[in-house]
């Protein structure tokens, strides 16, 4: 209630979210294949992780500029309405659950006196994937007490399309001066191999928190880089690779495993596969 929430609030998903914002896009007679609601919803989303309010949204000159670039002027304006009918509404959607709690104790010292009293100790993993947001409520929650304990690779980050930014790790020790580091450098899954190349690319990063990860694992083989023209020329690629292997080494079709990083790749590998009467099952 001292936000202008009742307890009983409701949480729109990621459907109902888009759901609002193509009405809102509908009812203002823009064109959606410009105001795409997956962008629409996707720039909501950063600026409420940035702790960005429709007000300044409007008023910062570089993100209007962008949006003008984009032949999306109206956005503040879309966000704007966004976040007041979910307010009119009663509900948050997942961004708002983080953006709210930051202004209930930012505006509200005694509620933030509670919860740094009732969270004497705060652990935090993945810390290399937390938001602006996400770091400043745990900044708030620490600030008495300094009992702050993260966990995270900053070599690990590859969440930055969804807000995450990596110089809350690496910034931490100018946060926290007498923070102690433990660096966990054994890896007991890869090959040395496999580490030692990891380690060749992440050596280029120009800032990081150094680190030297090994193995006391086999050395293992050289790792071999295929480059292919096309999905297509990848699958039949693959496909060939395991027919051949079978036959020279006599395994059984359940010792392959082909990873994918999407479900619209499955399909032409799964095409590849049958050409050459290739079995196989999908996780």
């Amino acid at each position: 209630e001292r936000i202008g929430f009742k307890s009983n609030f409701t949480i729109y998903d990621t459907a109902d979210s888009k759901s609002l914002i193509k009405t809102i896009i509908k009812d203002m007679d823009l064109d959606d294949r410009i105001y795409k609601p997956s962008v629409v919803q996707s720039a909501i989303s950063s600026a409420k992780n940035a702790l960005i309010s429709p007000q300044q949204y409007a008023q910062a000159n570089d993100i209007m500029e962008a949006d003008r670039r984009a032949r999306r002027p109206r956005m503040a304006e879309i966000y704007r309405t966004y976040f007041n009918r979910c307010f009119v509404a009663g509900a948050m959607d997942f961004d708002d659950l983080l953006y709210y709690t930051n202004v209930l104790l930012r505006d509200n010292p005694d509620i933030l006196h509670h919860y740094q009293e009732f969270f004497r100790y705060v652990l935090v993993d993945e810390y290399q994937d937390t938001n602006f947001a996400q770091h400043l409520i745990v900044s708030q929650l620490c600030q008495g007490s300094r009992n702050l304990c993260v966990v995270g690779d900053d070599a690990q980050s590859i969440y930055s399309f969804r807000g995450a930014n990596i110089r809350n790790i690496l910034n931490l020790k100018n946060a926290y001066p007498d923070l102690r580091i433990f660096k966990l450098e054994q890896n007991y899954r890869s090959t040395q191999t496999i580490i030692n190349a990891a380690n060749s690319l992440i050596d280029k990063n120009t800032e990081q928190i150094r680190k030297t990860v090994f193995s006391r694992n086999e050395t293992g083989a050289r790792i071999e880089v295929v480059q292919s023209f096309s999905d297509f020329e990848e699958s039949y690629l693959v496909a060939n690779r395991i027919a051949s292997l079978k036959m020279q080494q006599h395994d059984n079709f359940e010792e392959y495993a082909i990873l994918y990083r999407t479900n619209a790749q499955s399909r032409i590998l799964e095409e590849s596969l049958r050409k050459r009467n290739i079995p196989y099952r999908i996780y």
